[in-house]
Parts: structure tokens; sequence; C-alpha cells
């Protein structure tokens, strides 16, 4: 009989001390390592370096006997590559799976800010604010035009990419927002008529940007089935 009330008590007492241990804490999901916003800024920033490079080079004397112009067609690439990839990212969501979709508004971001240097460096550092100039190349370099607007939907598109701005919007923020694909288009005309001698290059991007721009054409129910 005593061993039996011995027993019960240390059973009891065990269960006590159990119940008042606290609980292995159950395991959280890893939190990520930095919020939305520093992925895009750092993205941003990242993306900046070639703009500093240029410029660092060229006040150095690094980029040759003309530097003005090499920075000069470096931002126009820049500003081109980093619109077709903002396009790129709905389609690789769409097709592919890939979700990639937190770095659209920093790419445009991107786009834009290139596109913003390369007409400085056109108007403020290769021909010196000369209006005569400026007024002379317009009216005889067709390309110029699609740039110039190409550079206003950019600065449009940009302005109202602010979280006040899609709420201030509502729906017809996404209808304005369409016109990036105008500009791609505005684009594609200025990268290939710009030069005078051919180059392939400007050809390839377009070929690119109207391949991206030929996916918006895909039904809906068929857009799974399509591989690229």
């Amino acid at each position: 009989m005593q061993n039996r009330l011995r027993t019960c008590i240390r059973e009891w007492i065990c269960e006590r001390i159990s119940e008042r241990m606290p609980s292995s804490p159950s395991p959280r999901r890893k939190r990520a390592r930095f919020s939305p916003v520093t992925r895009q800024v750092f993205l941003y920033l990242f993306f900046l370096f070639p703009a500093v490079l240029d410029i660092a080079q060229g006040m150095t004397g690094a980029l040759g006997p003309n530097p003005v112009s090499v920075c000069l067609h470096d931002f126009g690439r820049y500003a081109f590559r980093f619109l077709l990839a903002s396009l790129v990212v709905t389609p690789l969501k769409r097709f592919l799976g890939v979700d990639i979709m937190l770095y659209r508004r920093p790419l445009g971001l991107l786009a834009f800010t290139y596109a913003a240097l390369h007409v400085f460096f056109y108007v403020v550092v290769a021909r010196q604010l000369d209006m005569h100039v400026l007024w002379k190349d317009l009216t005889s370099r067709p390309f110029l035009i699609f740039g110039i607007l190409t550079f206003i939907i950019l600065a449009v598109l940009a302005a109202t990419s602010t979280r006040r701005a899609i709420r201030a919007l509502g729906r017809k923020w996404a209808q304005l927002h369409k016109l990036v694909y105008v500009a791609m288009v505005l684009a594609s005309i200025h990268y290939s008529i710009a030069f005078k001698t051919w180059h392939v290059e400007p050809f390839i991007y377009a070929a690119l940007a109207l391949f991206v721009l030929a996916l918006r054409l895909v039904p809906k129910q068929n857009r799974r089935k399509v591989g690229i």
C-alpha cells in the first residue's frame, strides 16, 4: 500500500512539473532577411552603378577621345534594356511561373532614370542647351522625335508609379500604364534608325521587344501551353 501511494505521489509531482515547464516554441516560418522595399531599393541602386562608372571614367579620360558620345549611347542602351526587362516580368510569371513582380517597378524606374541621363547628356552636355542647334537636330533627325515621345511617356509612368498615384487614379492607373507598350515600340524605332550605318544590335533588341509584345496577343486559355 505504501509503495502504491509513493508511486502515485511521484507521478502526480511529475505531471505538475511538466505542466509548469514552458512548452517548446513552435517552429516559425523564417522571415525574409530584407523587406520588399529594401530589395527594390537595392536592385535600383545596384544597377545605377554602370552610370556612375561611365561618368567616372569619362571624367578621367578612360572612355577615349569622345566620352560624351560613349555615355550618351550607353545610357540609351541601358534605358532600352531596362524597359525591355520590365516588360519581360509579366510573361515570366504567366508562362513559366517565375514570380519577380516585386522588381517590375524598380526596373521601370531604371529605364526612366537612364532615359533621363540619355536626354540630359544630349541636351545639356553635348548640345549645351543651344536651342538653335537642338531645333536643327530635331528637324533633320526624325529618330529624335521618337526618342522624345518615349521619354515623355516614361516620365509620366515614373511620376505615377507611387502608391499615392495608384490610389488616386484607381482603375485608370492600369489603363495609363499600358502606355509602356507604346513606349517600347517608339524606343525600338528610335534605336533602330538612330545609326547612320548598319548596326545589328538595335534590330536584335527590336525583335526581342516585338516578341514580348506579341505574347500579349496570346489568348489567356492558351498561354500556359506556350513554351519560351
